[in-house]
């Protein structure tokens, strides 16, 4: 699977830590930044700048060497092609049951880096709305939901696309009695940090 390394940090973060034994705080603190900014970091909401990754970095109390190992870029492939068994499932939100975050592959084009994500939602699942150094294009594979953005709703059934910025604080809620399921891709841009 080609993978780009920019996603490839937040998911590297979160599993030093948490082998670490570390609370999101504790390297929050050590890395002189915001525990909130960590989470996004490590759920890939935004993409660290080199200086806060290395403090990131220094905070978990590893070598940069050794961080670095395990993350690579293949740019030599004229496509991406993932199967199904390679698609990972990855933490968004920390403490939300129902939202399952399936990644499919994540790749920089130029500046941009763009992730593909398939997203499922239980029946009756409940979390906050949240926000992405994104912009999140939308896809309903299958079933319904009420797509909050801000203070407004839309409706997306099978079939329907929705486009936003994801600095729009945001959630789709499942309130039909079936497992809803819906592509996901972030369109992030490097001079967005």
């Amino acid at each position: 699977m080609s993978n780009s390394i920019l996603p490839q940090f937040g998911r590297k973060i979160r599993t030093i830590r948490i082998e670490k034994k570390l609370s999101i705080q504790e390297v929050a603190d050590r890395s002189e930044i915001s525990k909130g900014m960590l989470s996004k970091i490590e759920n890939g909401r935004s993409i660290p700048s080199l200086q806060v990754l290395l403090s990131v970095i220094k905070g978990l109390g590893v070598d940069i060497q050794a961080f670095f190992t395990g993350i690579y870029l293949d740019n030599d492939k004229k496509y991406i092609h993932v199967k199904k068994q390679d698609v990972t499932i990855i933490e968004k939100e920390q403490g939300t049951k129902g939202y399952t975050y399936s990644m499919a592959f994540s790749s920089n084009i130029g500046s941009e880096t763009i992730e593909v994500v398939i997203l499922t939602i239980d029946p009756g699942a409940v979390r906050e709305r949240v926000t992405t150094d994104a912009y999140e294009l939308k896809y309903m594979i299958s079933g319904k939901v009420k797509y909050y953005l801000e203070d407004e709703f839309i409706e997306l059934e099978k079939g329907d696309f929705l486009f936003y910025n994801g600095r729009i604080p945001h959630v789709p809620i499942n309130e039909g009695n079936e497992v809803v399921e819906m592509l996901v891709v972030y369109f992030f841009h490097s001079t967005d940090n």
